[in-house]
């Protein structure tokens, strides 16, 4: 009878053991360049279309409060991978850069766990140097690059294993094809312009160029979801659909407000999420890595300074789910482009914490300018000016109808003059984050405290800047990168 039991077990055992490991979920991690919130019909903004976004947002979750650590491709990017903050990856914090030997890719680590990965062709890592990685690791962080996604699932299949992949795109990163929006059906009207943009068609019309290349994006993603339906992997797939920053227009992307770091952020898991909730709590890129951890049931290492948010997905209910622990979230810039008059290769160094009322800014570096300096061929590279800023028709419209009236003098002062160290934005009565009240009689008291909580929060994620305020390491990295934004003003 024990040798019959034996026999049994010695079948079941190795069968039950692979089921184990094959319900571990897949995880497809979709990532448009430059699409920032709330550019999505989850978010109610009625000039662009997004049905497959919205598709993943009703079933499963969508977020409301999704910030990346930073504004910009590189340090955005690094943080997913690395689940830190963008100060703490040293050169990878800055765009167009190295991603140090030292940090490793949370996609290995699924890998060493019996994962298989890749990722598209198109955009996914950088931009940046990738040789001395590659040559200590022995592979991009997110593994070999497939024509399509059909590619990547006939070796998944071939493998038998749970796979992860990055899919990834240009868009809708500029320049674009002028008038692309309006000729394909977009209603110019209906689009969302930020406060801080002159309301004018012209903009609106920039806009709904940019809305094609999202709608454009949207298709992709849906052409994968159509995929996995196909092959009977959705049911225990996760589908992570986001922005790696902010909209490349003025006082978007490179900025510190919401139209720089506040990203759309929708995660459908159907064996796993219970559909149809809306989450209010703060999240962060540098989360998103732990996060992915767990849920493949691995331990998240100690030196990941982002915090799993699995809890969220999986608690079954919408609004504020965890108000102790993500009542806020900080974020930061160093260098984007070296924009500043030559010889000054640095950048624009900002931290930032937002909570649901406020919005506090330190800019470490107010003599500088944040978009980079008007003066043409005066900074390192030819042909830059305001070059911290995307080339195209809103810069070109802003800074050319600066002396108007007063609302364009308004938008020029917002998106190109120089800032004081400190901002301080109330929410509640300024949710465009227009009116600095850092100054203000009545505000000193909440400044103080946002003051205290930022330093706080920094010092506890390794920010050297919450050290030394005035450290220059960030300036000094190589620049790998050809010069930003360079078209003419006119």
């Amino acid at each position: 009878m024990r040798a019959i039991l034996i026999l049994i077990l010695s079948y079941i055992i190795p069968f039950y053991g692979a089921a184990q490991g094959n319900q571990r979920p897949n995880i497809v991690f979709c990532l448009a360049d430059d699409w920032g919130w709330p550019h999505a019909g989850a978010y109610g903004d009625q000039g662009v279309k997004t049905p497959h976004f919205d598709r993943v947002a009703d079933q499963g979750v969508l977020f409301h409060h999704a910030y990346v650590t930073s504004p910009s491709c590189t340090p955005s990017r690094n943080s997913f991978l690395t689940g830190k903050y963008q100060w703490e990856l040293g050169s990878g914090g800055n765009l167009w850069s190295n991603l140090p030997v030292e940090q490793e890719s949370f996609i290995h680590m699924l890998v060493d766990q019996g994962y298989v990965a890749g990722r598209s062709v198109e955009k996914t890592y950088g931009p940046g140097g990738l040789e001395d990685w590659i040559a200590a690791h022995g592979a991009h962080p997110a593994f070999d690059a497939y024509g399509s996604f059909e590619d990547f699932l006939a070796q998944e299949k071939q493998a038998d294993k749970p796979f992860f992949y990055w899919l990834g795109t240009s868009d809708p990163h500029r320049p674009y094809d002028l008038n692309a929006g309006r000729e394909s059906g977009i209603e110019v009207s209906k689009v969302h312009l930020f406060d801080h943009f002159p309301q004018v068609d012209f903009i609106r019309n920039d806009v709904a160029d940019y809305y094609y290349e999202v709608q454009r994006w949207d298709t992709l993603v849906g052409n994968m979801i159509q995929t996995l339906e196909r092959e009977q992997l959705l049911e225990n797939t996760i589908i992570i659909i986001s922005g790696d920053h902010g909209m490349p227009f003025p006082r978007g992307k490179g900025n510190l407000y919401d139209a720089g770091t506040r990203v759309p952020l929708a995660i459908m898991w159907p064996e796993g999420i219970p559909a149809g909730h809306q989450i209010d709590d703060f999240v962060s890129f540098a989360d998103i890595a732990p996060t992915l951890l767990k849920a493949a049931g691995q331990e998240v290492p100690d030196q990941m300074t982002g915090r799993s948010f699995l809890d969220l997905l999986q608690a079954g209910k919408s609004g504020r789910l965890d108000a102790e622990n993500r009542e806020d979230i900080v974020f930061g810039r160093e260098r984007h482009v070296p924009a500043q008059e030559r010889p000054n290769k640095g950048g624009y160094p900002s931290r930032g914490l937002r909570t649901a009322d406020f919005l506090y800014i330190r800019n470490y570096e107010p003599d500088r300018w944040p978009a980079g300096t008007f003066k043409m061929n005066a900074t390192n590279f030819e042909g830059q000016w305001y070059a911290d800023c995307d080339a195209g028709p809103t810069k070109t419209y802003i800074v050319a109808n600066r002396e108007t009236d007063e609302e364009h003098q308004r938008a020029y002062q917002l998106c190109f003059a120089k800032r004081p160290a400190e901002e301080l934005y109330d929410l509640r009565k300024d949710p465009g984050q227009l009116h600095n009240v850092a100054a203000v009689s009545q505000y000193q008291a909440q400044l103080k405290v946002m003051r205290a909580s930022l330093e706080k929060r920094l010092k506890a994620l390794n920010d050297p800047r919450a050290v030394d305020p005035d450290i220059k390491i960030f300036d000094e990295y190589p620049y790998l990168g050809s010069g930003g934004a360079v078209l003419p003003m006119n």
